[in-house]
């Protein structure tokens, strides 16, 4: 595909950190270096300068009172916003999708593609959990509201003319809610900063954000049971609650710089990976590590560990389960190659994904452009 001669934009739901998304976002800009990006509400000062420094347009939600912290607050009026962006002249629009951003117009001539890092969790597939977790005035205006969201985010799925799911979990999902087919394309990993190295270590690793979903206390109150040591790196509302029920082999080190984490993931026996996630960077980072990973069999850990190759996969997400997959990974640890491992992760590198996507972007604009040539013949 020649990249010079098209127009592309892309569109992701709002730009305040650097996680996952924004990633995969400064892959798409490396791929089409001359896009313009749009997004809801941006914070510069939160930005890589990869993603800084590039032409970005917002929605009306960035003029709205304190957008950079309360943009959520204003999810209701994003359908509105999105279909307010002037996308007239793109040949190529790129959506990053696991907040409202799908749903831009865009021309007939135009194709959309769509990178799904997920049909929006608090709509769908954790629409319950986060109605629990909400207080009683937040969870009566969800009922209205997303009611309504949930309508316009179906709709909105017919305006795409091609998915691509980040995992075969997503795509699974796109396929229930949107009823809609999708390629599956894996996410960036920055593996080349994490390489097998130094002895490994007597303890297991947890690692991530200290929220309900990621089930660190499954990782900690099965290390308490067995007597394994287990060292917990990050932060997040659990963390009081985590440390209570730390035993004496729990080491609780909360967030910690890149050049600690990689020394841990390089020594410890494996990654405890208790969580569903869509896809699960973690995982891919240990793996590149050379070190192995223990996890919970369900969700996008399926399409990045192989059980018994580069980790243990336990059936349900338990203590008890959990307990069983340490015992049975210690009786195969010694079959766990950092060579086989860490190569294994390559498969999930930036490169891989840049390779991927445009050589995927690549067929389905040239079908496009063969699609619009025979619409326009004579008879």
């Amino acid at each position: 595909m020649r990249n010079f001669l098209m127009k592309v934009a892309l569109v992701h739901y709002w730009l305040v950190t650097m996680r996952g998304g924004e990633r995969v976002l400064e892959e798409l800009c490396q791929i089409y270096p001359d896009a313009d990006i749009y997004t809801h509400v941006v914070d510069p000062l939160a930005l890589s300068p990869a993603l800084a420094s590039r032409r970005i347009f917002t929605s009306f939600i960035a003029s709205l009172p304190f957008a950079k912290k309360l943009y959520r607050h204003y999810l209701p009026l994003m359908p509105f916003a999105l279909e307010q962006l002037d996308l007239r002249g793109y040949d190529l629009v790129i959506s990053s999708e696991s907040g409202p951003a799908k749903g831009v117009i865009t021309n007939p001539e135009t194709l959309h593609i769509c990178y799904c890092h997920s049909p929006m969790r608090y709509l769908w597939n954790m629409y319950q959990e986060y109605r629990l977790e909400a207080g009683p005035i937040t969870r009566a205006m969800m009922l209205p509201f997303f009611h309504y969201l949930r309508q316009w985010d179906y709709i909105s799925a017919s305006r795409v003319d091609h998915f691509v799911a980040n995992s075969r979990t997503v795509a699974g999902r796109i396929g229930k809610f949107y009823r809609r087919d999708a390629s599956v394309v894996h996410p960036p990993v920055d593996t080349e900063r994490f390489v097998p190295a130094g002895e490994r270590g007597d303890f297991y690793l947890f690692c991530g954000q200290l929220v309900g979903y990621k089930r660190a206390d499954h990782a900690i109150e099965a290390c308490n049971r067995i007597g394994r040591p287990l060292v917990v790196i990050g932060t997040g509302p659990e963390a009081a609650r985590l440390r209570r029920m730390a035993g004496p082999t729990i080491t609780m080190m909360g967030p910690q710089p890149v050049n600690v984490l990689r020394d841990y993931y390089a020594r410890c026996r494996a990654l405890l990976f208790p969580a569903e996630e869509d896809f699960g960077i973690v995982p891919v980072e240990a793996m590149a590590s050379g070190r192995p990973v223990i996890a919970y069999g369900h969700g996008g850990i399926r399409d990045t560990v192989i059980d018994g190759i580069t980790g243990v996969l336990y059936p349900e997400q338990t203590v008890d389960s959990l307990m069983s997959a340490i015992k049975r990974f210690e009786n195969l640890e010694d079959s766990f190659l950092p060579v086989v491992l860490a190569d294994h992760a390559g498969r999930f590198s930036r490169a891989a994904f840049r390779q991927s996507f445009g050589r995927l972007v690549e067929q389905k604009y040239t079908d496009h452009v063969v699609r619009l040539a025979a619409e326009s013949a004579p008879f």
